[in-house]
């Protein structure tokens, strides 16, 4: 009776040991798989339908490669060379490409949700809108003027205003005027911006075109607010060092809190 319970203890101890043996190779093989694509990949730029999910490959040359259907979800791919790269049907979920060359690569139909793409190299770089409206694009240079639209950029303007970034703002603004000559609030959002970045020139220049457009369009909440920007510009500068200056929204909402006393006249 004694000798079976032993054996009995014995297979159970067996049982446990080689079910905990499984369970910890597992990821490990998966690993292992993982790590044969990446030598794979760097080794001779051919890695279609890989699984490239939270690879490290920050500043990794892969010009040319083909990453066609990789699944990159999660990987850092910061700074790395990327021309002429094919990317399409990718999953490029929450992957960081921040600062990436992918001047001239091919990208359509790849997942860009969550995707960084902050400060990146996209010069012939075709999107479509659904993918520009799922990734950060912030910064980004030579996007495809076709695939965007003004509201992209003084969006993007207004997110680098916010950081405090006002040229990459008044880049921006500049962009969404091209687009759209008429788009009064980013001629007074760039005005605001060149007035934070104490060029009061430029500023009045840009909120006295404002006005003017707010005007026609007869949008007199816009012109109003406007017009106390103006008065602002025109108001002899006085720094006082022991009040700190205003951030790009706080003068906003400062501009936009004398709008309802002023419709009341």
């Amino acid at each position: 009776m004694e000798i079976a319970v032993i054996m009995l203890n014995q297979q159970k101890r067996w049982f446990v040991l080689v079910t905990f043996l499984i369970v910890v190779s597992l990821p490990a093989t998966a690993r292992a798989a993982n790590d044969q694509h990446i030598k794979n990949l760097l080794a001779t730029k051919e890695c279609p339908g890989c699984d490239l999910s939270d690879a490290g490959l920050v500043m990794a040359n892969l010009s040319g490669a083909d990453l066609s259907g990789a699944n990159l979800s999660g990987a850092n791919l910061s700074r790395a060379n990327l021309t002429g790269a094919n990317l399409t049907g990718a999953n490029l979920t929450g992957a960081s490409l921040y600062g990436v060359n992918l001047i001239g690569a091919k990208i359509l139909g790849a997942n860009l949700a969550g995707t960084d793409l902050r400060d990146a190299y996209l010069t012939n770089v075709d999107f479509t809108k659904e993918q520009i409206a799922a990734a950060n694009l912030q910064g980004a240079t030579g996007i495809t003027v076709k695939n965007t639209t003004p509201e992209d950029f003084y969006n993007w303007g207004m997110t680098e205003a916010e950081k405090g970034n006002l040229q990459t703002a008044i880049d921006d603004f500049s962009q969404a005027i091209a687009m759209k000559p008429d788009y009064a609030g980013a001629y007074f959002s760039r005005g605001v911006a060149h007035y934070q970045a104490l060029d009061r020139q430029s500023a009045l220049k840009d909120a006295t075109t404002a006005e003017n457009l707010f005007a026609s369009k007869k949008d007199s909440q816009g012109q109003i607010r406007t017009l106390a920007f103006i008065q602002e510009l025109k108001t002899p500068y006085k720094e006082n060092l022991a009040i700190p200056k205003p951030t790009f929204f706080d003068f906003l909402n400062s501009l936009g809190s004398v709008v309802i006393p002023l419709l009341a006249f």
